[in-house]
C-alpha cells in the first residue's frame, strides 16, 4: 500500500474531528426529540399522529448519526494505528477522492459496491 501524504492524513484527521463534534452536536441537540411521544398529552388526534412520525424520522435521524460517529471513530483509530486509507476489505487503497469527500470511509468503492449489491 502506498501510504497517504502526511500532510493529506493530518487534514482529514481535521476533517474526521470536525465531523465527529457535529455529530456529538447533534445527538445532544435531538436527544429531547428522541423521548417517546407522551400518549396521554392533550393534543388532537392528527396533531399526535404527526408527533410521533416526527419522532420516528428524529430516531432514524439519530441512529444514522451514531452509527456514522462510529465510523469517524474507527478511522481516526486507524489513522493512529497508520493504516488510514487502506481497504479493510481487500487491503488495496482508498481513493483519495473518495477519503476526501468521505473520510470516513473504511472501504474502497469496489469492495462498498460489492458489499451493497
Amino acid at each position: 500500500m502506498t501510504p497517504l501524504p502526511e500532510n493529506d492524513v493530518a487534514a482529514l484527521r481535521g476533517k474526521l474531528e470536525t465531523l465527529r463534534t457535529e455529530l456529538d452536536t447533534l445527538l445532544s441537540s435531538s436527544a429531547e426529540g428522541a423521548r417517546p411521544v407522551d400518549l396521554d398529552q392533550p393534543i388532537g388526534r392528527l396533531s399526535r399522529v404527526d408527533a410521533l412520525q416526527q419522532q420516528s424520522m428524529l430516531a432514524a435521524n439519530r441512529t444514522a448519526a451514531m452509527r456514522r460517529r462510529q465510523q469517524v471513530e474507527a478511522a481516526l483509530l486507524r489513522i493512529d494505528e497508520d493504516e488510514y486509507g487502506e481497504c479493510a476489505s481487500c487491503g488495496e487503497d482508498i481513493d483519495p477522492r473518495r477519503l476526501a469527500a468521505q473520510p470516513e470511509a473504511p472501504l474502497c468503492v469496489t469492495c462498498q459496491e460489492r458489499r451493497e449489491r
